[in-house]
This record gives structure tokens, C-alpha cells and sequence, in this order.
């Protein structure tokens, strides 16, 4: 008896020594958008440079490798598929949001069955949402049904259809919003979270600083947020701020909680290639990472997962429009751009509003740049130069402000760039895990959700949630009449209307809501449709209702 004790508190001991012990209730996802290896390095450089005593970011201690990350047919993805595959584990095409791809059979990179094209995938947030009580969350910087946020809770085989995307998002019981898109929420929406007890904050800093709930959707700007860097504190708070207010709301719920966190605009700052936008919103999204670290370290039972979701822009520090760019000193490399007080963007929205004469004052000023005569020329040759006195004669036809701006910028600079659009490489994979399970070396982006979904001890592969949320409705209704209504319209949507003895169910898509015998009930998922094929994806469980009760 003792011989078996013994080994009992032995084997407690092992457990806890190599965290096997570890109970995870929380899980951080943050999303560093379009960013490459030698984005990460331009940062930690520039910040070495201007603050000696920091020479790592907050994510150093905890990178373990790598991840290899493409879209279902194809290298290189957008944030659709991309994250997609993060939060379902089932790669997918270009534009596509948490939905299963049409098969490519000749290029596909693993087989995918044709049979289930357009079918709505499970995410691991909506599944732990319903399996495991916990609370969930979205912190982004672009507009919250942008493609990365919207992949977490919502599907739709096209990422530009906001007016799918948005309502899915609202009605799917996210109880923390922190984004851009005030111009994008509409009415019903705002009426219903109100409706739902949320706290609604547009364009309310003080509303989003000082509400006591835990459920709130605080939305700034019309769109997207600023760039850190053009930030107005009084008016945007930072990803760092919005990550910890998040955190504070969500650790909540004792269940647990669900967050992703994305540094949206990383990403549309390489798209321009401006490197100060780049490598500014880089460090605030590591000042974010340091706010999720810094809660997981003393709470124990909080993985904080950080992957970006591909590579943009090829910058690199160095180019061969440098001569001898490898003998370069650190002041060579980063003095000039350490200079730069705003991005290109806001120097060329200033620039919009201010006159010929006034030019070389305000580079100046903003760039420390003495612009030469052959700058000015080509700014007032820029075709879309509001201020500009040339003609549009005279003016060089294909030419953008903004571009111009940021060439000026670069020529101070040694960053090369390739391309203004994603690249292929595998991006950069750092973990906490208190656990000890955390993966190491290159990891497959198809693998992110099942090491997610195993830590938070989901009791389904996805595929089983997904036929379980997601089910045809011909498959649930069988046996029972049914329509799908059309009208006229072109914005309106199709309304499914199903039968059986005196039970009348209604079904509209993008919404949680189903009115069954006049009555509405709320489920704990999205209703999906799909035009494609003419097919309403929702809980299998719905045809319960319909079963007349025996009196």
C-alpha cells in the first residue's frame, strides 16, 4: 500500500514539475497581420536604437519556431484563408471566411472533398463559446468585420460582403468588441447588442475607458483605426490599451475566455510600403503582446498564442540601391528614419492641404528631410496633388501622392522591398504555455486549431462541431415541407420557411434568431445561407422543434 502511494505523490510531482498539471481555461490569439521575420527585426532595431536599455521585445523569450502558412491551393494567402485555417483547421481559398473551399483538384495542396464547398466551418472561438461556457473576444485595429476578426465568428465565401459579415458577428454572442467601423454597424445591430445588454460605445473613448459591464462593443472611426504612430490618445485608445480592457472584462467569467487580438494594420502598412508605419505598429501590437504575456504569467491558466498569418511586402534591412549597404552603421540605417514623426499616409494627407510654396517646410518639420528641388517637382507632378498649380496636362499621368511621399521617405532609408502585395515565407511562431506542451519548430497552419482546441479540452474534433452547427437544411428538415422565400429585392435575403403539422419555423440567415410558431428563439450560433447553392446551414438540432408534443 505504501509502495502505491509512493508512487502516486511521485507521479503528482511529475505532473506539475512538467505542467501537465496545468489546467488551461484561457487562450490569447494575437495576430500580428502581414508580418515577416524581417519586420520583427526592423522593429527590435529601431527600438534598440532609440532606447538602448531595450534591446528585445516582449515576444523574444517565447519564440519556438516557425509556421508554414497558405492558402487550401495556393503558397501565399490572404487574411481570409489564413486565419480561417487557424480557427478551423481546414485550409481554404483566397477571400474565403471560415468556409470550406471550392476544390482546385489540380492544384490543391492536400485533397478537399467537392461535395462540401461553401459549407460554414466551425471556429475554435464558436465552438468554445457554446461547449465550454466561456467568454469571447475580438481586439482589432482595422473595421471589426475585416477579414482576420471576421474569420473568428462569422463565414461567408467572400470577405468583402460586410453586409453578411456584420450582423453574423453581432448576433454570435461575442461579449467583447474593441475595433474600427462606426460607419459599418447599422441600426438593427446596435439595437439588438443594446438589447442583449451591452454597453455601445462609437467614438466614445471616455464611454469605452469608464463602463463597469462586461459585455460592450466599443467601435472608433469610421473604418480602420489610425496608425499608432497618427494616434490621438484622446480620441483612439492603443491595441496595448484595448488588449488589458479586454482581458479585465473577459477574466470575468470563471469559465474562462476566448481573445484574439490582431495588429490589423501592420499589414496595410507594408501593402504602401511605408517602413515607419511598418515598424511603429509593430511595437505597439508587441506593447499588446507584453499586456497578454504579463496576465498569463500570473494567472497559469492562459496560453498567449502569437503567429502572424503571412508575410507582406519582402522588406528586408538592406538594399542594393546601397552601395557597401553590409558595411552600413546603425546610424546609417536607422537615424534617418528614427526621424520620421508621422507616416506616409498622414504626411500625405497633410500634404493634400498644403500649399506649392509651403512644401519643403513641412517635410521638413515632420521628416527632418530637406526636399530637393527634384522632390518638389515630382509632388507637384503627382496626378492626384490637390494644391498642385500644373495642369493636369502637365501633370504625370499614373502618378500617386502617396506613393511619391513614401518613395521619398525610402530613398533616406536602406529597407528593400519586393513587392506590395503578401509573400510566401513561413512567419515567425512565439508561445506561452504554462502547460509544457507547446509546440516547437515549424508547424503547419492546419495544425493551430486542434493544439488549440486540445488545450482548451474541446470534447469534438471541429469537422464534428461544423456538422453539428452547420447542417444543410434539406438534411434537418427532411421529411417536412419546406420554401425558401425569395423577394425581388436585390439586398433583401431569402427567408426559410418549414413545416410540420401546426409547427411553422422561420429561418432568416446572418442572425441567431428563429421565429418558431410567432415566437422567437435564440440559438447559440449563426444561421448561415449561401446563394451559390441556394442552402441554409444551421443546428441540426432545430428539427426537435417541429416534433408536435403529444398532448
Amino acid at each position: 500500500m505504501k509502495k502505491y502511494l509512493f508512487l502516486l505523490v511521485a507521479c503528482f510531482f511529475v505532473l506539475n514539475i512538467f505542467g501537465e498539471g496545468k489546467k488551461i481555461k484561457n487562450i490569447i490569439l494575437m495576430i500580428p497581420d502581414g508580418t515577416s521575420l524581417a519586420t520583427y527585426s526592423s522593429a527590435r532595431w529601431y527600438q534598440w536604437y532609440n532606447n538602448p536599455d531595450k534591446p528585445s521585445l516582449n515576444i523574444d523569450p517565447f519564440i519556438c519556431g516557425t509556421m508554414l502558412t497558405y492558402s487550401s491551393n495556393a503558397p501565399i494567402g490572404d487574411s481570409a484563408p489564413t486565419t480561417s485555417c487557424y480557427m478551423t483547421g481546414i485550409p481554404s481559398l483566397a477571400g474565403y471566411v471560415s468556409t470550406y473551399p471550392v476544390a482546385d483538384k489540380e492544384n490543391d495542396m492536400s485533397p478537399m472533398d467537392p461535395e462540401k464547398a461553401y459549407q460554414p466551418l466551425m471556429t475554435v472561438l464558436e465552438a468554445a463559446k457554446i461547449e465550454k461556457k466561456i467568454s469571447t473576444g475580438l481586439v482589432v485595429t482595422c473595421e471589426f468585420p475585416h477579414a482576420t476578426p471576421a474569420d473568428c465568428s462569422a463565414h461567408s465565401y467572400k470577405r468583402s460582403k460586410y453586409e453578411w459579415i456584420a450582423p453574423q458577428m453581432v448576433h454570435n454572442g461575442i461579449d467583447v468588441v474593441f475595433a474600427g467601423g462606426t460607419k459599418i454597424i447599422n441600426e438593427e445591430c446596435k439595437n439588438y447588442l443594446k438589447g442583449e445588454g451591452y454597453g455601445v460605445f462609437l467614438n466614445d473613448v471616455n464611454g469605452f475607458r469608464t463602463y463597469k459591464g462586461n459585455k460592450i462593443w466599443a467601435l472608433f472611426h469610421d473604418y480602420d483605426m489610425p496608425y499608432d504612430l497618427d494616434r490621438d490618445s484622446t480620441l483612439t485608445p492603443s491595441l496595448a490599451e484595448m488588449t488589458g480592457k479586454a482581458i479585465g472584462k473577459l477574466s470575468q467569467n470563471q469559465n474562462g475566455f476566448f481573445l484574439m487580438v490582431e495588429g490589423s494594420k501592420i499589414d496595410w502598412a507594408a501593402h504602401a510600403n511605408d517602413a515607419i508605419a511598418m515598424i511603429t505598429e509593430t511595437l505597439a501590437f508587441d506593447k499588446a503582446c507584453g499586456v497578454a504575456l504579463d496576465f498569463a504569467r500570473k494567472n497559469e491558466e492562459t496560453i498567449v498564442i502569437i503567429v502572424s498569418d503571412h508575410g507582406n511586402s519582402g522588406i528586408s534591412i538592406g538594399s542594393g540601391r546601397c552601395a557597401d549597404y553590409s558595411k552600413l552603421t546603425k546610424d546609417d540605417l536607422f537615424k534617418n528614419i528614427s526621424g520620421y514623426k508621422i507616416t506616409a499616409e498622414n504626411l500625405t494627407r497633410k500634404i493634400h492641404e498644403t500649399m506649392p510654396d509651403d512644401l519643403k517646410s513641412l517635410f521638413k518639420e515632420y521628416t527632418n528631410i530637406d526636399l530637393s528641388d527634384k522632390d518638389v517637382k515630382n509632388i507637384l507632378s503627382s496626378e492626384d496633388y490637390k494644391k498642385s498649380e500644373l495642369s493636369n496636362d502637365e501633370r504625370m499621368k499614373g502618378t500617386n501622392l502617396k506613393k511619391v511621399i513614401t518613395g521619398i521617405l525610402n530613398e533616406k532609408t536602406c529597407f528593400g522591398f519586393t513587392t506590395g502585395g503578401h509573400t510566401g515565407e513561413e512567419v515567425l511562431l512565439a508561445i506561452y504555455d504554462p502547460s509544457g506542451k507547446r509546440p516547437t519548430g515549424l508547424m503547419r497552419n492546419t495544425e493551430l486549431a486542434g493544439y488549440m482546441s486540445r488545450s482548451l479540452k474541446l470534447s469534438k474534433p471541429m469537422p464534428e462541431y461544423t456538422k453539428k452547427y452547420f447542417a444543410k437544411h434539406p438534411e434537418v428538415f427532411h421529411g417536412c415541407e419546406y420554401k425558401i422565400r425569395k423577394s425581388g429585392s436585390k439586398d433583401s435575403l431569402p427567408v426559410l420557411e418549414v413545416k410540420k403539422g401546426k409547427n411553422e419555423l422561420q429561418i432568416s440567415p446572418n442572425t441567431n434568431i428563429v421565429v418558431f410558431n410567432g415566437k422567437e428563439i435564440k440559438l447559440n450560433s449563426v444561421i448561415v445561407y449561401v446563394d451559390k447553392n441556394d442552402t441554409f446551414y444551421l443546428p441540426d438540432s432545430l428539427k426537435n422543434l417541429l416534433v408536435e408534443s403529444k398532448k
